[in-house]
């Protein structure tokens, strides 16, 4: 089922640049004014992904601090429950 929602998504993705490739082409503007906006409109995107990569990095690291942080808390309490158990 995941294979065939990449698989979707993959070709939606090809769909919407080869889509946007033929707008750009048909546009009333010239080469180099073209050339110039896919570069700007790439750089854009590349930024664009450079910091969702950042704040899912952000993310993951503070979901890895307070997964452990919980697991020492549980980790203190057994070894609590463990020293009233034995006297």
């Amino acid at each position: 089922m995941s294979q065939d929602n990449t698989s979707r998504f993959v070709w939606f993705t090809a769909g919407v640049a080869i889509g946007a490739s033929i707008a750009l082409l048909y546009a009333p503007a010239s080469g180099a004014e073209t050339r110039q906006k896919i570069r700007k409109k790439t750089e854009d995107g590349r930024e664009a992904v450079s910091q969702s990569g950042k704040e899912l990095l952000d993310r993951g690291r503070d979901l890895y601090d307070k997964g452990r942080r919980i697991a020492d808390d549980a980790a203190e309490m057994f070894e609590r429950g463990r020293k009233l158990v034995q006297g």
